[in-house]
């Protein structure tokens, strides 16, 4: 019994947690508080924002400017090179080298991917690629990634290895028609803990609408808040949206866990 609560304890400290959704429902917000409250529960914390339009800094308190991973041309072009590119680059030594923290949070930016016809295999695409698959697969700590919205994270298949993918939705019909795409592409390329986080939330039987269009769990559901937009995450005071962001983050975690056995390599 004591094994067991150890593994289940060790796989909590460890899990890997993408954010998706459609542009402007919230997710940045989510991964936010999600932070924040992993945080104050004394836990190492890594998030990564893979937008290409990166505001999660700036989300976060960030006050200093992040540089983005995919800035580091030097850096990347003399671990990848430019001709005959290597596939398995090194990348290990990145978050510690890069990653900006602020109130026990660390923060990665990865910056906008360079694309080419037909989905170029660039340096940056191959570094940043290499970066992410370290993050989920050897990083021994609760990592958070903030994928771009909609669709495009998933279909170059960058969040394989994710221990719970979190879709966040809104009770609109194109939130519900994006992220029922998103489940699609997520279950194609093997995540299996696919979850649902209602935002913006005004009543009740907005929920149980969103319920009734999605065919994965809905975990949560936050209410819209008028302080929450004004004054975002980082100052937020709202008991209510305080104890959702718990409720939400023990349930992705503990339901990622059914029928794991061993926890991931760190």
């Amino acid at each position: 019994m004591a094994e067991d609560t150890e593994l289940l304890l060790q796989c909590l400290l460890i899990m890997k947690i993408a954010i998706s959704g459609k542009g402007g429902v919230g997710k940045t917000t989510l991964s936010a508080l999600l932070a924040k409250e992993a945080a104050a529960q004394g836990r190492r914390v890594l998030a990564v924002d893979a937008d290409p339009n990166p505001t999660l800094a700036t989300t976060l308190g960030f006050s200093e400017e992040i540089q983005p991973i995919v800035e580091l041309e030097e850096l990347i072009e003399g671990r990848v090179g430019s001709g005959f590119l290597k596939l398995n680059p090194k990348v290990d030594d990145i978050p510690e080298e890069f990653a900006a923290e602020k109130d026990g949070i660390r923060l990665i930016v990865m910056g906008p991917i360079r694309r080419g016809g037909g989905g170029c295999a660039c340096p940056q695409n191959t570094f940043l690629k290499s970066l992410i698959q370290h993050l989920v697969l050897e990083r021994n700590e609760l990592v958070l990634l903030d994928f771009e919205a909609g669709l495009e994270p998933l279909g170059r298949a960058t969040a394989q290895g994710v221990d719970a993918l979190l879709i966040v939705v809104e009770p609109d019909g194109v939130s519900l028609l994006t992220a029922r795409r998103i489940y699609k592409l997520a279950r194609e390329i093997g995540i299996e803990k696919i979850l649902a986080v209602a935002n913006k939330i005004r009543e009740p039987t907005e929920t149980d609408v969103i319920q009734e269009h999605l065919k994965f769990s809905l975990i949560g559901a936050i209410p819209y808040s008028e302080s929450l937009r004004r004054c975002g995450p980082l100052n937020l005071s709202d008991p209510l949206i305080e104890q959702e962001i718990k409720t939400i983050l023990e349930r992705s975690e503990t339901l990622s866990l059914e029928g794991r056995g061993q926890p991931k390599a760190g």
